[in-house]
């Protein structure tokens, strides 16, 4: 080790030569235990390659789940749409059921009545065009009161 010293009598630098300085403490400055680089082994190698192939596994699995959560979700949302609409249908298909059944009562009636012949339908139709004149006002019959009609039970 060298230092320059200045001289102070003749202000040159002059070039002195010294000694190493040992450590006054004596000890070194950093102590303890430290990881030390050891050479892997085979086996250390085969199971990293092991443990980052499972990784890549598990990462893709939980990929796949996720992606395979969510079309579950969308074909639940559509079902549930589905089921409010079938639903509905079937509620006015209930109403729908309800007038069908009035109406073909009807058609059983009409049907029995025509079968004992207990109104007669009229063969032909007549039309008749509406007269644009004043009301006119149907003038109530005489009736003759010659015979009396007995009426029981109406």
């Amino acid at each position: 080790m060298s230092t320059d010293v200045k001289d102070p009598n003749t202000n040159n630098m002059t070039f002195v030569k010294q000694k190493p300085v040992s450590n006054p403490v004596g000890a070194s400055v950093v102590s303890g235990t430290y990881y030390q680089a050891k050479p892997v082994t085979v086996r250390e190698m085969i199971i990293r390659r092991i443990n980052k192939t499972l990784c890549v596994c598990l990462l893709i699995t939980i990929l796949i789940t996720f992606i395979s959560y969510y079309i579950a979700m969308n074909f639940e949302a559509k079902l549930n749409s589905l089921d409010r609409e079938i639903v509905r249908i079937n509620t006015e298909n209930l109403d729908l059921q309800a007038d069908l059944d009035k109406y073909k009562s009807f058609n059983n009636v009409d049907s029995k009545i025509g079968e004992f012949k207990l109104l007669q339908k009229a063969d032909k139709v007549l039309e008749v065009t509406a007269m644009n004149q004043e009301e006119v006002i149907p003038q109530p019959k005489k009736v003759n009161m010659t015979s009396f009609n007995w009426a029981i039970g109406y």
